[in-house]
């Protein structure tokens, strides 16, 4: 399999923890991708016409995208205890998880578009207001219902520390202050070999 990558991109990630904990990221080859929204890739259009990375080309040549459902695809690959549940409350509750960090890092994503790459006298400080809001919202809401975060290591859980990795990289919020239950539980997540393994690199 290969797998269309930036090393700094969230989702880049959230796939790689996800085959780290499946045991299949020697499978993946990587295949550095450059993508902007500002300076598109044209010839990654053919693979790929959103021009956005993850995407995973399988073994039998179907291009995949994005990270939701390359995930999804890899924890069929494996004979270990899935972290997409098949059935029941922990499906939906790790599904939800998951749409809850993947919101929480592409409103992030946003805040870093407007303040990275649109010239200082374009920005539109309502838009980074508005954007930054959902953020803070989000981990606060993390913080203050953790039990969202406990249990087995889910997608949703991937999900939401390859967000909060990010985040912290990045310095869009300043992601742990006043949020003890978070941090601590990030540290912890963290110290796993898989998100060891994938840290963000510029």
């Amino acid at each position: 399999m290969k797998l269309a990558y930036s090393a700094a991109s969230p989702y880049v990630r959230k796939v790689m923890i996800l085959a780290h904990e499946c045991g299949l990221a020697d499978r993946i080859e990587k295949v550095p991708t450059a993508v902007r929204p500002d300076q598109p890739n044209i010839a990654y259009g053919s693979t790929n016409p959103l021009m956005k990375v993850p995407a995973l080309t399988t073994d039998g040549g179907e291009v995949l995208f994005d990270s939701r459902v390359i995930c999804a695809y890899l924890d069929t690959l494996h004979s270990g205890r899935k972290l997409i549940p098949e059935t029941g409350g922990a499906r939906w509750k790790a599904l939800r998880l998951e749409a809850f960090g993947d919101g929480m890092t592409d409103a992030a994503l946003l805040v870093r578009y407007e303040t990275f790459l649109r010239p200082e006298n374009l920005r539109w400080k309502e838009w980074i207001d508005g954007q930054s809001l959902k953020v803070t919202q989000a981990l606060d809401q993390l913080e203050s219902e953790p039990d969202q975060l406990a249990g087995d290591v889910t997608i949703g859980h991937i999900a939401v520390a390859a967000g909060l990795g990010w985040i912290s990289f990045r310095n869009i919020v300043d992601a742990f202050a006043g949020r003890p239950k978070l941090k601590a539980w990030f540290e912890k997540m963290s110290e796993r070999p898989s998100l060891k393994a994938t840290a963000p690199a510029a």
